[in-house]
């Protein structure tokens, strides 16, 4: 079974590229799961924070955007101990402040699903790659999201984030064309 090969052949690393990345997200805790697991990726590599994935499940009351909205100092604290997450603490804080902008933007749209997929019309960009190599690292649609979101405050989600967002969650289909799951999804 021919896969990408940016997962090579460890466990986790292949189930999530078979059962997850790249599948099309519509869930709000989902989506905001993802923005806080790839805000802090920024500078690791994707397999560390995967296999810290269900310490932060715990630590962050299973992706409840409300919940982690209201994060203070003396948990800001508590997280840095936790040798279960990535300790870094503008990493940290930022998750509380976007947990904070995420609540804002499904005010204004109704759902995050509706303004991220808004990008897109609602349909997914499916790429046709030959080549890892040929994979961007951002793109226009990147870009202008992360413009967006920082101009609602975000913190920690430059274009090259955002644009792993859009892979993982399915608005951008990456998956090279002689992955089995190209034509999948």
């Amino acid at each position: 079974m021919n896969r990408c090969p940016w997962c090579g052949t460890d466990e986790l690393y292949v189930k999530y590229h078979d059962e997850e990345w790249g599948v099309p997200v519509h869930d709000d805790k989902k989506h905001f799961e993802f923005l806080v697991l790839e805000s802090a990726q920024a500078g690791l590599s994707w397999i560390t924070v995967l296999r810290k994935r269900e310490n932060y499940r715990k630590a962050y009351k299973n992706f409840d955007a409300a919940k982690i909205a209201l994060y203070d100092e003396n948990k800001i604290n508590e997280l840095m101990q936790n040798a279960g997450i990535i300790r870094n603490r503008r990493k940290i804080e930022a998750s509380i402040n976007n947990a904070k902008g995420f609540l804002n933007i499904q005010k204004e749209f109704g759902s995050f699903d509706k303004y991220i997929w808004g990008f897109v019309n609602n349909e997914p960009i499916v790429n046709h790659w030959h080549d890892i190599s040929e994979v961007p690292a951002t793109s226009e649609i990147s870009d202008k999201v992360s413009k967006d979101l920082k101009s609602r405050g975000f913190k920690f989600l430059g274009s090259t984030i955002i644009y792993a967002h859009l892979q993982a969650t399915g608005v951008i289909n990456d998956h090279l064309i002689s992955c089995f799951k190209h034509n999948v999804l």
